[in-house]
């Protein structure tokens, strides 16, 4: 009965052939309503006036502050094993006006 429940509590997770090859992403937008969070990630290109969006992601807020949280930990456990992760104080490309529309529910 005790391996019963252990066999309960897992959850199996499949990963596509084409899912498994990832994006590249090279900018992420961030934008929120009271019940989801919204991150879009955006790969730019040099010389490319355009960009498209290449993943849309929709979090819970909770779901949101967990990713934070894990982030935040993967983050500290590289930076410890790697040393620490440079950031530049101006981004690498000139700032530009986005005309996302704000989330809404």
């Amino acid at each position: 009965m005790e391996d019963s429940k252990k066999g309960q509590n897992q959850l199996n997770i499949e990963l596509s052939e084409e899912v498994a090859e990832g994006v590249y992403s090279n900018l992420a937008i961030i934008s929120h309503s009271p019940s989801e969070f919204v991150l879009d990630f955006i790969r730019i290109m040099p010389n490319v006036p355009k960009a498209k969006v290449k993943a849309r992601i929709i979090l819970t807020p909770q779901h949101a502050k967990r990713l934070l949280n894990a982030l935040n930990d993967n983050v500290k456990k590289y930076e410890s094993q790697f040393g620490l992760i440079d950031e530049p104080e101006q981004p690498p490309f000139p700032p530009m006006s986005f005309n996302t529309p704000k989330a809404q529910a």
